[in-house]
């Protein structure tokens, strides 16, 4: 087990144990919203940050456990690969972005673009997300226990969104599917995996990509 203090430590010492081979369990104190802590962790780390965090919080992670006892700035678990990043408290703007594997855990609410051009990446946000989350969202999953902003899903691939409250509008392109007994097996899965419980299946709502954009309209090509 390791142990850094970021008010003596600094975030280019932490960053370096967690990109060596040694596998251990690293507890992170005094975090005091510093940016970039825990990037590029690599292997099976168990990473506990005690705190709030800054900017790219557990960016790039590959099979690392990452826990913030606290909220996470904008950026947190930016083009993550694997592993787990577990949030607390709320995070702010893009989180996940560009992700393309592993799962997401954000107990509060996450901002604006959330998910944003995510690529396999599952996201679990047990309060509420703000405008324009999945936007671009290739591949992965993201499930919204709270309410979504404007233009939710615009134009997106094939990610799959789970919203079990309001949307306030939907982007180009993205539109209302059928919830069939797959997908609620597939999101009940998922809550159990984010440690979500007492809300059920049937409250929510599958969104996804209506596939307009997918080709070429000759009725619009004047806008091209």
């Amino acid at each position: 087990m390791a142990s850094f203090d970021l008010a003596d430590n600094t975030v280019r010492e932490l960053n370096k144990h967690l990109h060596g081979a040694v596998t251990d369990k690293v507890t992170v104190d005094n975090p005091g919203g510093k940016h970039s802590v825990a990037v590029g962790a690599t292997d099976a780390h168990q990473v506990e940050i005690n705190g709030n965090v800054g900017y790219y919080c557990a960016g790039m992670n590959a099979e690392a456990s990452v826990v913030v006892n606290g909220h996470a700035g904008p950026g947190l678990a930016e083009n993550m690969m694997s592993g787990r990043v577990h949030v607390t408290g709320s995070a702010s703007q893009y989180c996940a972005a560009t992700a393309h594997g592993g799962l997401v855990v954000i107990d509060g609410d996450a901002s604006s673009r959330c998910g944003i051009s995510m690529k396999g990446v599952d996201i679990v946000v047990k309060g509420s997300v703000g405008h324009m989350s999945a936007f671009m969202a290739q591949t992965g999953r993201l499930v919204v226990c709270g309410d979504a902003g404007d233009a939710l899903g615009d134009s997106i691939y094939e990610a799959q969104l789970y919203v079990r409250g309001t949307v306030e509008s939907l982007g180009a392109d993205c539109e209302e599917k059928a919830m069939r007994a797959e997908h609620k097996q597939a999101l009940q899965d998922l809550l159990d995996a984010a440690g979500v419980t007492g809300v059920s299946v049937d409250e929510f709502k599958r969104y996804g990509s209506a596939r307009k954009l997918y080709h070429f309209n000759i009725d619009n090509a004047s806008s091209y």
